[in-house]
């Protein structure tokens, strides 16, 4: 890519290549060709001709030479000037992008469905934090389809299949939901041994002003699908949880919301051998051009430390 400076001089207007100009300061101050083309790491001749080029572009001579020496113009002396706050401008860019390089910091926006929020993302953000303090993260939590653009969102965590082929995504869990309940529920009502024996049960969902919820389950080779008004329904699984475990009837749960519960054996599995299907938790964003640190960390760090925060996963 060629770069231009505008240079005046006695009131004329050059466009200069502030490639060649760089290497004119260069030459300079280095006081001979061979030594520029030293620290430049380039090839005197390519020195040598990219100041013949500048001094053709601008028509004018800039350097006398001799075998021994280099003495500057009068007009060179004027473009030097120029050439050195070129430079300095160089060497300011060149440390800004060294630093947003070397330096993770800034602010990093992601948004995630309630599903997830507390299970998930919020031990992947106190663990990024702790690693790279400097990052701020705001977080939107929502249900809701967002718009990555219009509401400048950098990452977002989806559950389930991705409608939208315009997006990168990588895939950081993978599990599926499992039927469960409390043995003080079940002591007192009979457990059921298909699906449809569910339908006599009191039945707990996560949903939001849905008034019907269904579930589909899978045996081996059978699919059946369920209809019904939830006994309890909720957009919160730590709640539902709770309803669970204090005896409110039959729900499912994702296994990375309050595991110790099935560990303990304040909830257990019903009918295992029914079977929901399984689901990715996806990290996705618009492009994998020019995406800053900060976000391109962070996409890495979810995929990397997500299972490790939780036993095996049923799939």
């Amino acid at each position: 890519m060629v770069f231009s400076k505008i240079i005046f001089s006695n009131t004329r207007i050059y466009l200069a290549d502030l490639n060649a100009l760089l290497i004119f300061a260069k030459v300079v101050d280095a006081t001979s060709f061979s030594e520029a083309a030293r620290r430049l790491g380039m090839p005197i001749s390519t020195v040598s001709r990219k100041v013949a080029e500048l001094e053709d572009q601008l028509g004018v001579r800039l350097l006398e030479r001799s075998t021994r020496q280099l003495r500057l113009t009068d007009v060179g002396a004027e473009v030097l000037e120029h050439a050195q706050k070129s430079v300095e401008v160089n060497e300011a860019v060149e440390s800004v992008v060294s630093n947003q390089l070397t330096d993770v910091k800034g602010t990093l926006r992601l948004s995630a469905p309630p599903s997830i929020s507390d299970s998930v993302l919020a031990p992947l953000v106190i663990a990024f934090q702790a690693s790279y303090p400097q990052v701020q993260i705001h977080i939107l939590v929502t249900d809701r389809f967002v718009d990555l653009i219009a509401e400048g969102i950098d990452l977002v965590f989806r559950v389930g299949p991705l409608d939208d082929s315009s997006l990168i995504a990588r895939k950081v869990l993978r599990y599926r939901h499992q039927l469960v309940s409390s043995p003080g529920y079940l002591a007192s009502h009979k457990a059921p041994a298909k699906p449809k024996d569910l339908l006599d049960h009191r039945l707990l969902a996560f949903s939001f002003w849905t008034p019907q919820n269904s579930w589909t389950l899978v045996k081996r080779d059978r699919k059946e699908t369920i209809t019904f008004q939830p006994y309890l329904a909720m957009n919160d699984y730590l709640g539902l949880a709770k309803a669970l475990v204090s005896g409110a009837g039959i729900g499912d749960l994702p296994p990375i919301v309050c595991p110790e519960h099935l560990a303990s054996g304040a909830l257990v599995e019903v009918m295992p051998q029914w079977r929901f299907r399984t689901v990715d938790v996806s990290v996705v964003h618009l492009s994998n051009r020019h995406i800053p640190r900060a976000v391109r960390l962070f996409k890495e760090f979810s995929g990397q430390i997500a299972t490790t925060l939780f036993k095996a996963l049923p799939n």
